[in-house]
Order: structure tokens, then sequence, then C-alpha cells
């Protein structure tokens, strides 16, 4: 067989394995926003066949020889990194059995469901037996995969390669360090903004209205995309020219629709700008979990909490908030979406405390996976630690250890992104204010130039570059989170005068 006819066939079996991820994920997107409750069992099921299917087809006898024949055989750049990929990913899960791998795909998918209702009703216990069993398959994957020096690397390698138990270790305790100094100082400050001028009545559809206004001042294509409610914010892309949005609205509060929207957002535009060449292979995504969440997070902390693009937006505001606001000036409006408050919820964290929020996650699970810790053990650790960390205490399980949804979907090894993200986006906004006159164009409303230089810089590249990799090409320098320590103070001392 010819080379080039060998290298179609290797693409046509491509797409089919990325057929049925798009299928998978337009399931995970419904079960998350439309599905009836007594559609869950039988829709676990269809999950768990078609999570099968990518899993046999990942790990075939063919696609072995598709990696053994081409890689040798091809000085394409994008062919190569895509069947470096596809080996990575045959390397590690062809250990995995197939029936393990559909029976965690099934319990998955149940487990979002009664995570739900558990915590809807605010009932840990209901939870807790599809918690175990989640924390089991997270435990025996890592065993397959292997690792060096601790199991939860085998699980922080899947979202973050590059990343190991050492490094955080060593980051994080200075990182929160600096947090709890500069929030000491926060809570000593005279200066106290008063969030009850804007915790008022804000009709849903107002703020939806509003909401769309702002993603499309990013740029986000909603041709190419929606946006959606849900229980728990989160961006889904089926492929480059459907890559969905939902978000939370609370009548009481504006701030949790639009920020958490915003966020989602620069989820999205990473997925809308991904090179179209890398369409239907496995490049065709983000570089990991903490590469995207710099994006949504760079665009949520450092564009939209800026003071600049609340001279430009607050006019626009105005137009769709209830008539108090209009008693509510610029700066007061400044000074309360920004008020640094430890508070329950993540997504509802104010920036300065939502690292310390992933580190309570991130501790309480290297926890479990080395098993120093058992999942009966996680509602009073899980207070134990806000407490430690933020000096409160949830008063229910659903404000607690419930909360998120992503030990439901059994993404251990996930969380440390999120606190990884949020140090590369200072980094990068750093490296950006240097060719920019960043705060100039987000006063002007014109976003389009930061929107292209991420999309040159990061989102094009989908997974054709490693993380680190890409934060080193567009910084210059290593993980440096100097970065965000100076951001968070500079910030917080001019707006509480320390």
């Amino acid at each position: 067989m010819k080379l080039s006819d060998q290298k179609q066939q290797f693409k046509n079996y491509l797409k089919e394995i990325d057929y049925y991820r798009e299928a998978l994920s337009l399931i995970h997107w419904d079960m998350r926003t439309k599905i009836p409750t007594k559609g869950v069992e039988q829709r676990s099921e269809v999950a768990g066949f078609l999570g099968e299917k990518i899993h046999q087809l990942q790990t075939s006898k063919q696609m072995e020889a598709y990696i053994k024949e081409l890689k040798p055989n091809t000085d394409d750049s994008i062919l190569l990194r895509t069947i470096e990929v596809c080996e990575e990913e045959y390397e590690r899960n062809k250990k995995i059995p197939h029936k393990l791998y559909k029976d965690f795909m099934i319990t998955q998918t149940k487990s979002e469901a009664i995570w739900q209702q558990a915590k809807e009703n605010d009932d840990f216990h209901l939870f807790r037996p599809y918690l175990k069993k989640l924390v089991d398959f997270n435990r025996e994957f890592a065993s397959y995969w292997g690792y060096e020096n601790n199991i939860y690397d085998a699980l922080l390698h899947k979202f973050e390669p590059g990343i190991t138990v050492n490094e955080l270790d060593h980051v994080f305790p200075k990182l929160r360090s600096s947090l709890r100094s500069t929030l000491e100082k926060v809570q000593t400050s005279a200066v106290k903004p008063d969030p009850s001028i804007i915790q008022v009545h804000f009709p849903k559809q107002q703020q939806v209205a509003f909401t769309e206004q702002l993603l499309k001042q990013m740029g986000y294509d909603f041709t190419s995309g929606r946006l959606d409610e849900t229980v728990h914010p989160f961006a889904i892309p089926l492929n480059q020219n459907d890559v969905r949005l939902t978000t939370r609205y609370d009548e009481n509060d504006f701030r949790m629709a639009v920020f958490g929207t915003i966020h989602e957002g620069g989820h999205g535009l990473y997925e809308q700008n991904i090179d179209p060449r890398l369409a239907r292979t496995p490049l065709a995504t983000g570089a990991s979990m903490g590469i995207h969440e710099s994006q949504s997070l760079f665009w949520e902390n450092f564009i939209a909490r800026s003071y600049p693009f609340w001279e430009k937006n607050y006019d626009l505001f105005l137009q769709y908030a209830p008539h108090s606001f209009q008693n509510v000036d610029l700066e007061q409006f400044y000074q309360t979406i920004n008020e640094v408050k430890p508070s329950f919820i993540r997504i509802e964290a104010d920036e300065l405390t939502y690292p310390l929020h992933i580190m309570i996650r991130y501790e309480l699970e290297k926890a479990l996976i080395n098993e120093e810790i058992i999942v009966d053990d996680l509602p009073h650790l899980w207070n134990e630690k806000m407490n430690d960390y933020l000096g409160i205490t949830p008063p229910t399980d659903r404000e607690g250890v419930l909360q998120d949804i992503h030990w439901a979907g059994g993404d251990f090894g996930y969380f440390p992104s999120y606190a990884l993200g949020y140090m590369y986006a200072a980094q990068i906004y750093h490296t950006l204010s240097k060719d920019f006159p960043v705060e100039s164009l987000i006063r002007t409303g014109d976003l389009t130039p930061i929107k292209s230089w991420l999309a040159k810089s990061i989102h094009q590249y989908g997974k054709l570059k490693e993380p680190l990799e890409i934060l080193t090409d567009v910084t210059n320098e290593t993980l440096n989170p100097d970065y965000l320590v100076q951001h968070l103070e500079k910030k917080f001392k001019a707006i509480y005068q320390f």
C-alpha cells in the first residue's frame, strides 16, 4: 500500500474516533442541561457504549500498526504530532481492559446525575457510594498507567503533562503564604465595599441579554456556539463550529452569571480559534486543562474585573440593570464587584481567595488517591480545611463537599489546573502588556487585538505543543507564580488602601 494511502486511512480512522467523541460530548451536554430524570439510566448505557468504542479504537491493533508504520515515515509536523499523541493514548490506555473502561463510563455518567440530586437535597450519603467507586477506578487506572514518585502524578499527567506532585508541593505553599498575607491586609483594612448596593433583584432575562452582549464583545461566535443554563457552568466543544457554553443565574447577585459566562467564554474562544487543519484529530483541543483555564481566567479576572473594562461597559450595564444601579457610581461598582471575602462556593470566590479553594481540593483528592483518607471522612475534612485556609465553615455539604461536579465526573487530577491556569494567565497577561497598550484597548472596547494575539500565540496550536512549551514560547520563561502574586497585591492594595 502506498504511504499516501496509508496516511489517508489513518486520517479516516481518526475521524471515526472523533465522531464517537462528538456524540459522547453531546450526550454529556444534554445530561447536564436538558435530560429528564428518568432518562439517566438508559442514557448512561449509551455513554458507556460510546466510551468503550473510543477506547477500543484508541488501543486497537490497527492503531498500533498505524503508529509503527507512519511515525518513522513522515516529515509532516502536524501528522507526526498527531501520531505522538495517539501513541501516548495507546500506550496508556491499552493497559486498561475495555470492560473496566466501559464500567467507568457508565458509573461516571450515572454519578453526575446522582451528584445533582445529592447537591439539591444536601445528601452526601446518596453520592458517597458512587464517589467511592470513582476513587477506586482512578486508583486502578493510575496503577495501570504507572508513575515514578506519587500515584497522583499519573492522574495529573492526564490533565497537565509536565506537572508533578513535587512541583505543586513546592509552588502551592509559597502561593498560599502570599495570598494569606494579602488577605490579612485586606481584612484589617478600614475600607469595606458594601455588596448590598449591588445585591438587588436583577431579572434573569436581562442578565441573559447583557452577558450575550459581553460575549459578542469578546469575539465569541454565536453562529458556532450557544449559551444555556445549568447547575454547574461549563464549556463543551463538540467541534470547532459547535462550541457550547453554559452558565448559572442568580437573580439576587448578577456577578455569578456575568463573570461565570465570561469565564466560559474564554474557554469557548480557545476552541473556536484552533487551526482548522487540526479538525477531526486529537490535536483539535486545548494543550492542557491548565492552558485552557489560563484563557478563561485571563478573560474573567484580568479583563472583565478590571477598571478599564467597566469604564467602557458600565453605561451598557445600566441599560439592562435594575433602576437602583443608577445611584451606584462607577467607583463604588468597581470596588464592590472586586470585594474580597472568603466564601463557601469556589465558582463564586473572589480573585484573591480563589486559589485557596483549589489547594483544599488538591490536598483532599491527593490524600484520597494515596489512601491516606477515605471517602466517608470527606465532609468533615473539607470543613476543617475550609476553616484552616479561609476561616469559614460551610453550614451544609451542599455548600461544602458537594459543590463541584468534577469528582462526580471522575476527574481526579483536574483541580490543580485551575490554580496553574491562574498563574499561567498572570504570566501571559504580563507578556501581552509589553506588546500592547492593554488597558487602553479595554477602555475603548476594541478587544479584537487581544483576541487575535491570544489566537495567534496560543489558540491556533491546539495540542500541537505541550502546555509548558506554549507557556515558554509565549512568555520566554517557565512557570513563575510571582506575576500572580504581584497582580493581586497591586490590585487589592489600590482597592483596600493598605
